[in-house]
């Protein structure tokens, strides 16, 4: 699977793109109980068909992108495949201030480029974008990543204690760090908060490490453009009153985020990863709550 991966890093990365639209089309098609789900999240969520259905091929695309996102040569730059970046100087003043950003990136768009992209561009100026990060369990899978991970510009932790009291002092020092704000967290770490009109499991980690450190906080974005033309990559700042006001509960905290993701998804929802299982019970709760 590596040497496969090697050899589809050569290819040009529109003609991936482009194969990849085809590959979401042909798993549509062909999984029912994944063309259930999409459907259903994409529809219970207020969209019409018009609006997801491009998100079909860009699920395609995103695969097909890895191949290249992961193995192509350590000094080859991504950055000339970036059309525009919206939103910076507004970034790169947080980041120059010293005080700690957060950026959180949910599954829109391609979110492996977006951390490539910003951890290569700011990190002659101030260091590495550092991120939780959980090996693949399969070791093939895991070698393959393994590419992405050791990138110059990136740091990654492990998914632990250790690793967020990393991030915490990485935020202390004035550097930045970057979370996927849309997974389920595990039982204990996360709180019930409305997200596209459904109860969703939260993670409360983004609270924890606003109040801790008070380092600014950035929803971010990497769109994928049509016909393999590049990608744009846009920084918005998140209103963070839930976030630093300590009288604010976990619950408001939580709500507040996925209101800032949820956005993004309505001016996007054509690149939104909608088979997955977002509204699903963390283990050890009980499963119809996510449903309710």
């Amino acid at each position: 699977m590596t040497s496969l991966f090697r050899l589809l890093a050569r290819v040009p990365l529109p003609w991936m793109h482009a194969v990849g639209g085809w590959l979401g089309w042909l798993v549509w098609w062909t999984a029912p109980d994944y063309r259930r789900r999409f459907r259903e999240n994409a529809e219970r969520a207020g969209f019409a068909p018009a609006q997801y259905r491009p998100a079909i091929a860009a699920a395609g695309a995103m695969v097909a992108e890895l191949p290249w996102l992961w193995m192509r040569p350590q000094g080859e730059s991504l950055l000339p495949h970036i059309v525009r970046w919206e939103g910076i100087e507004a970034f790169e003043a947080a980041l120059a201030a010293r005080k700690g950003v957060i950026l959180v990136s949910p599954h829109i768009g391609s979110w492996e480029t977006f951390g490539q992209a910003v951890g290569e561009r700011f990190f002659e100026a101030y260091g590495p974008i550092t991120a939780l990060f959980r090996p693949a369990r399969k070791k093939w899978m895991a070698e393959l990543m393994a590419g992405s991970r050791d990138r110059r510009g990136l740091q990654t932790l492990p998914t632990s204690v250790a690793g967020v009291r990393g991030l915490i002092r990485t935020l202390r020092a004035g550097g930045y760090t970057g979370i996927l704000p849309d997974q389920v967290p595990p039982l204990g770490q996360g709180v019930w908060a409305p997200f596209l009109g459904r109860p969703a499991y939260t993670m409360t980690l983004l609270l924890r490490l606003a109040r801790q450190t008070g380092a600014r906080v950035f929803l971010g974005v990497c769109e994928r453009l049509p016909r393999g033309a590049g990608y744009v990559i846009r920084f918005e700042p998140f209103d963070g009153t839930a976030l630093s006001d300590p009288k604010a509960t976990p619950e408001a905290g939580a709500a507040a985020m996925n209101e800032g993701i949820a956005a993004l998804i309505r001016r996007l929802p054509g690149q939104y990863v909608w088979d997955y299982a977002r509204f699903k019970a963390p283990r050890g709760d009980i499963a119809e709550r996510a449903e309710a």
